[in-house]
């Protein structure tokens, strides 16, 4: 069973932030890059601001406003009260109808695998 929905993807490290909008195909309809996402540092929602850049970029590129399904691998999403508190402020960007956060070694360890 393939997917059915739209997707937007983000990899938010300290560093930087990879975006990307998939088709529900899986074909992958833009990219983009912002800056680093470090919600200790600037508080969250200057975080996200900084993430929104490369949403909006992104979802532009693609020629789509919002997404079915966020999945967000964030940098500092370290403990579970924080993947909810990420959680809800990125639902509140109404990016997408739902949002799953999980910290960024996610990202890079789903990239080495065959099977989920």
């Amino acid at each position: 069973m393939g997917m059915t929905a739209r997707v937007l993807a983000i990899d938010a490290g300290n560093s930087k932030t990879d975006v990307a909008v998939l088709a529900p195909d899986g074909t992958v309809l833009s990219t983009a890059r912002g800056g680093g996402f470090r919600p200790h540092a600037a508080g969250t929602e200057r975080a996200l601001d900084t993430v929104a850049k490369a949403v909006t970029t992104a979802f532009t590129t693609a020629g789509v406003t919002t997404a079915d399904h966020l999945s967000a691998c964030l940098a500092n999403a370290d403990f579970p009260f924080e993947e909810e508190q990420l959680t809800t402020a990125l639902h509140a960007r109404g990016w997408a109808t739902t949002v799953k956060v999980r910290n960024d070694t996610f990202a890079i360890l789903r990239a080495g695998t065959t099977e989920p």
